[in-house]
């Protein structure tokens, strides 16, 4: 069974905050809904792709935010990113849920927010309402933006994976 959604080539779904800017005024200018969602996606699985997926099913666009190799190792520490940002970037514009990357220098994606003010931003499970960036969620709910909980899967994170992968050393 084909996906209806059209293939775009990964290089042309990584694009500048501008460039997303664009993309999305159109889409809007189309009535599409808009969904956005955020993170470093370090050692990218099945836990990432479960998010993604609610977060394309819950829009007709998916943009994803990505923490730059700088602001991921400011949040995660010296030793990370695993994955250098251009990589990441490939695995997440891979993905038929995903409509456009964006990389992003901060450690928080409050500009990106802004500048594409989404319909629905939507975070992982390993947060709650109390434990999301408040900062992001208040300007999201200021224009009437909705924020979403995608479900937690136990044992799918980053951090679980990289300690696996010490055990086998």
């Amino acid at each position: 069974m084909c996906d209806e959604r059209a293939f775009t080539p990964v290089a042309a779904k990584i694009v500048s905050l501008a460039e997303a800017k664009s993309r999305v005024a159109r889409w809007r200018a189309e009535g599409k809904r808009i969904a956005y969602t955020n993170g470093c996606f370090d050692l990218l699985h099945a836990g990432h792709a479960r998010t993604l997926e609610t977060a394309r099913g819950l829009a007709d666009a998916l943009v994803v935010g990505m923490n730059s190799d700088d602001a991921t190792r400011r949040i995660k520490g010296p030793e990370r990113p695993i994955v250098p940002e251009r990589e990441r970037a490939e695995m997440l514009a891979a993905l038929a849920a995903v409509d456009l990357v964006v990389v992003f220098p901060e450690d928080t994606s409050l500009a990106v927010i802004e500048a594409l003010r989404p319909e629905v931003w939507v975070k992982g499970g390993d947060y709650h309402a109390d434990t999301v960036n408040q900062e992001e969620k208040a300007f999201v709910e200021s224009y009437g933006g909705e924020v979403a909980l995608a479900g937690r899967v136990e044992g799918l994170s980053t951090s679980d994976l990289i300690a696996r992968i010490k055990r086998l050393g």
